[in-house]
């Protein structure tokens, strides 16, 4: 019998052994394993050249995947993804998945998975993150994004997109795009309502979808505004040929309730070239020439050297702003004689302007930009505060009336958009001027934009003591109606028809018949553009009453001009 100590001995004498490695988990473990996942799984073992399943879950096989790696659609098309993460050293990788036709597709977010340190064991775990609602929701919310909700057109978004993508990708080797603007359309919403307005898109949107060749593209960028992405075969000649068939296409009357309703459109074309970076740029040239459009009543391409004078101009309004809210421009003034004297009887005030780049600028330039832009009404005003001013300061010279009036021209942008009758009330009641010495020069336009307003405006400047005289007579749209009902007290002829009036005899029956027709009416006149003595003479003898040109000076400073006064009416 060994005694207690002797087996004690014995077991100390036995050396220490490391304890076994547990065994690894085996298929049907693993499978336990993997059930836990709510997302498919699968443990992948690669043998050589062959894949296994040595597990999946249930997600897994209920996802279509497959229980057998060589008929899984994981193993088919992801294999060479699974071989070369067991061959790297990486222990996770993951990635976006797309399984299945464009009708039926599926989205997954893939990831593989490995024990670090066991790179000799190809093995790894598949799991997939299904986003197939998540991404087809998404998609749904940018199709309805990039889609006008009325004609089912790709909307302003939608088209720049599809521009981008085509172009981008040189999927189109000769291309163009067309802006498309209606015109009247405004009138519609306005008279009938704002379905109606839409119906009449509607109807648009398909004739112009009629017009167009099936691989050519219609979007609704907006309002009453159509883009079209053309693929051209022939050059520019193709654009131009299908913007006539829209023409035509439109050409029918739209029927709307009772009535039937023609609509006409403007189109401008930008044509595509490799010069272009940025395909939105196309989208904005075809706009500017839609510009162009409205104004010549023909389809216009956008031409380059147009986009940099509209840009030139931009920069011309930023920097008259400028100098308008600073006080750097200034007024010149030209004499208007008596032709039967030679004395001066008034003064034209004119705008002045001198950059900050040193140029000077004449009006012809800088006004038609402020008439645009909207500057035309402070720039008016600044005219009229300063033309009051000067006219103070000479009387004040003088010790009483100067004995001139002083001339400011009124913008028939002004007159829409101020309140003239007390803007002029109120330069003259601040320099303590009566509005007796003071002339208003309206511009035929002026006035056939809005007459019965403007009659209005008119007798209010009447009532303040003014002259009214209507410039540049015989060069716009007279109606003769508008002489006998408004106020008007001097008509001032065109220098068009006074410069070589003496060698041409239309111009001398044209400027007899004006003189004619102002002495019926009881107006005086005013001839622009007199430079020599002997047209003088032959205007005064016609029964003109006054005279203005480079005879008798150019535009002079104010002080120079208080000094031609001096000498002349001595």
């Amino acid at each position: 019998m060994v005694s207690r100590k002797a087996r004690l001995a014995t077991s100390r004498s036995v050396p220490d052994t490391p304890a076994a490695e547990p065994p690894p988990f085996g298929p049907q473990a693993s499978s336990i394993v993997l059930d836990l996942l709510p997302v498919p799984a699968a443990i992948v073992d690669l043998n050589g050249d062959r894949f296994a399943f040595e597990a999946v879950n249930r997600p897994f096989r209920m996802a279509g995947l497959g229980t057998v790696a060589a008929e899984s659609p994981v193993i088919r098309l992801l294999g060479s993804r699974i071989r070369g993460f067991l061959e790297s050293e990486e222990t996770h990788l993951e990635f976006a998945w797309q399984f299945g036709d464009e009708v039926d597709c599926r989205y997954f977010r893939v990831m593989f998975a490995r024990r670090a340190g066991r790179r000799s064991a190809l093995r790894c775990l598949v799991t997939l993150v299904d986003q197939t609602a998540e991404l087809r929701t998404e998609h749904s919310l940018r199709r309805e994004m990039m889609t006008d909700s009325l004609t089912g057109l790709p909307n302003r978004a939608g088209f720049s997109d599809m521009l981008e993508n085509a172009v981008g990708a040189d999927a189109i080797e000769g291309y163009a795009v067309l802006a498309v603007n209606l015109d009247r359309f405004s009138r519609v919403n306005a008279c009938m309502g704002a379905l109606a307005g839409d119906e009449l898109l509607i109807s648009l949107a398909r004739r112009l979808k009629g017009a167009l060749r099936g691989r050519d593209v219609l979007a609704r960028m907006g309002g009453d505004e159509f883009g079209i992405l053309l693929t051209l075969d022939d050059g520019p000649g193709d654009a131009l040929h299908v913007a006539k068939r829209i023409h035509a296409a439109l050409a029918n009357p739209f029927r709307l309730s009772d009535f039937e309703i023609r609509v006409e459109c403007s189109i401008g074309v930008a044509l595509g070239s490799h010069d272009i970076e940025d395909p939105e740029d196309l989208i904005r040239h075809a706009q500017f020439a839609v510009k162009r459009s409205k104004k010549s009543g023909r389809t216009e391409i956008y031409q380059t050297r147009t986009f940099d004078i509209a840009r030139e101009q931009f920069g011309m309004e930023t920097e008259l702003r400028r100098a308008i809210d600073s006080g750097k421009l200034t007024l010149s003034f030209q004499p208007i004689c008596d032709l039967a004297s030679g004395r001066i009887v008034s003064f034209e005030a004119l705008a002045r302007w001198t950059n900050e780049q040193g140029v000077r600028l004449s009006p012809s330039e800088f006004i038609p930009v402020a008439e645009e832009s909207g500057l035309i009404v402070p720039l008016g005003r600044w005219a009229m505060e300063e033309a009051a001013r000067t006219l103070a300061e000479w009387d004040a010279t003088a010790g009483g009336d100067c004995g001139v009036k002083v001339a400011v021209n009124l913008s028939a942008i002004q007159l829409q958009r101020d309140q003239i009758a007390p803007m002029v009330k109120a330069a003259l009641d601040t320099h303590g001027v009566s509005g007796t010495r003071l002339t208003l020069e309206l511009t035929e336009s002026a006035i056939v934009t809005d007459p019965d307003r403007i009659a209005q405006t008119m007798k209010a400047l009447k009532d303040l003591g003014t002259t009214l005289a209507m410039d540049d007579f015989g060069t716009g749209y007279s109606n003769l109606a508008y002489l006998q009902r408004l106020p008007i007290d001097l008509l001032k002829i065109d220098r068009s028809f006074v410069s070589g009036m003496l060698a041409d005899r239309d111009k001398v029956a044209i400027v007899r018949a004006i003189l004619s027709l102002a002495h019926a009416l009881g107006m005086e006149t005013t001839a622009e553009g007199i430079e020599t003595n002997e047209l003088g003479q032959t205007l005064a003898a016609l029964g003109c009453n006054y005279g203005q040109g480079f005879l008798y000076a150019r535009p002079l400073e104010a002080g120079d001009a208080y000094a031609l006064l001096q000498e002349r009416n001595a």
